[in-house]
């Protein structure tokens, strides 16, 4: 008889419910399985899900999409999922206010906006998350005129530790406004997030290939000059794609060299040659490392020219299929091209084959204390690695090069500092600390990433 067959009705439902409450993130990277998974529907279910779970010695994690690549939504204790949690509550006509519920994905947002005539000011390239999620980790896009999503909360409806509901923003509440718009999940569960939107717009999008050393001279200067600029570089070729996006003003139309971006060559550029081509690419090159720095230089030849023209959400997000594992720091703007000619030298001195390309962004200086781009105009620099190859090494050199620079991780990507670095980098870490102790003293949402990170 099979192990299956001599189990009992209990073993049997034991079984059943571990696979229940498992759970993995979408680089397959973290999983963990949960005491207790529950989806609610209401603020009443979740106050209940909280007071209950606190009561019991559970603790608590709301989980989104799972796009980051730490352990930061991993919980044992009760994890909460807002699937059915999701919507536009509702829009302030004079301000350009948008309210939603906290399980909201970013690619819902722009259908949900439409009636409105309404947009984000900006976003990143992955829309995959929920809106919560998005601004908990701290997620941007590209660009020194704008901030990461993180600073364009402009109020906050959670649960406490205590079961108590909370509406803050910059009058209500204000310090539970300012540290939870990038709350890490430690500061409670948010129920409700507004965000600053802007009358919708389109873009004039620029995709070209430059030398990368050019790239790198002129990179803070473009960064000044244009709306959104950033620039991919495959380790081992001497090209980057650089991207640059300029916002056309209502009735604007730009030069005849900028298309409208038609159905067929999106799906040719994201799905054929993004997501296609580049899992054929990374395929190959784990098992055949030697073939990586060809195949990288073949595939910047083919990156091409490219102009057209589409609404902002339609430039700003592509689709990733090819699972990987991310991380990314944000240094001081005016360092960053060094930095970058640091890591190429780093990948050729120890004759690495990275089949994924470097990444860089930029965003201005914010006023959110946990931002990566607080205080300061920030570059980003993300490395990434194929999700089947071990990205230990490569990162963890990578990091020293970043740490050493004065790099803050992103709070949802992958990386080693603890409380004592990032207390380093943070002038308001300490307030953070003092103000979690204030809202969640039995440590009611503690998981082992928020130890490892706040140290308590």
């Amino acid at each position: 008889m099979t192990e299956h067959e001599t189990e009992g009705a209990p073993q049997r439902a034991a079984r059943s419910k571990r696979r229940a409450n498992a759970w993995r993130n979408w680089s397959g990277g973290v999983s963990e399985t949960s005491t207790l998974v529950a989806g609610p529907t209401s603020e009443t279910a979740v106050k209940a899900l909280i007071i209950g779970a606190a009561g019991s010695g559970l603790k608590i994690k709301s989980v989104g999409a799972g796009h980051s690549f730490n352990d930061i939504a991993a919980t044992e204790g009760l994890r909460l999922h807002f699937d059915d949690y999701r919507g536009l509550v509702s829009v302030n006509s004079d301000t350009n206010v948008a309210t939603f519920r906290a399980g909201t994905k970013l690619h819902e947002l722009p259908k949900l906006l439409k009636p409105y005539g309404l947009a984000l000011a900006n976003q990143g390239d992955i829309d995959a998350q929920t809106i919560s999620g998005a601004i908990s980790t701290g997620t941007h896009g590209t660009g020194l005129g704008f901030s990461g999503l993180s600073g364009m909360v402009k109020s906050l409806r959670m649960v406490l530790a205590d079961g108590s509901v909370v509406y803050c923003d910059e009058r209500t509440h204000p310090d539970l406004f300012e540290f939870a718009r990038i709350g890490l999940g430690a500061l409670g569960v948010i129920l409700e997030v507004g965000l600053q939107c802007v009358p919708a717009f389109r873009v004039a999008a620029a995709e070209d290939t430059m030398p990368l050393d050019e790239v790198l001279d002129s990179f803070v200067a473009q960064a000044r000059t244009h709306d959104h600029v950033e620039f991919f570089w495959f380790p081992h070729a001497e090209q980057a794609l650089v991207k640059t996006n300029r916002r056309l003003a209502p009735g604007e139309e730009p030069d005849e060299s900028y298309a409208p971006q038609t159905a067929l060559a999106k799906f040719v550029d994201e799905e054929v040659v993004q997501n296609w081509a580049h899992q054929l690419v990374v395929s190959l090159g784990s098992v055949a490392p030697g073939l990586v720095p060809k195949v990288n230089q073949f595939a910047a030849g083919m990156m091409g020219h490219r102009h057209y023209v589409d609404d902002s959400h339609g430039v700003f997000v592509s689709q990733r299929r090819v699972r990987f594992n991310e991380m990314e720091y944000a240094v001081p703007l005016e360092d960053g091209p060094e930095i970058v000619r640091e890591i190429r030298r780093m990948i050729e001195a120890r004759d690495w084959r990275i089949s994924f390309p470097v990444e860089v962004r930029c965003a201005g200086a914010d006023d959110v204390p946990l931002s990566t781009a607080y205080g300061r105009d920030s570059m980003y620099i993300a490395v990434h690695q194929y999700a089947r190859e071990s990205h230990v090494e490569y990162f963890g050199a990578i990091e020293e090069v970043l740490v050493a620079a004065g790099g803050r991780p992103h709070w949802g990507k992958l990386h080693t500092l603890g409380a004592d670095d990032l207390r380093e980098r943070y002038d308001r870490f300490d307030d953070f600390i003092a103000l979690r102790g204030d809202v969640d003293p039995n440590r009611v949402f503690a998981n082992q990433y928020l130890t490892r990170t706040l140290g308590v």
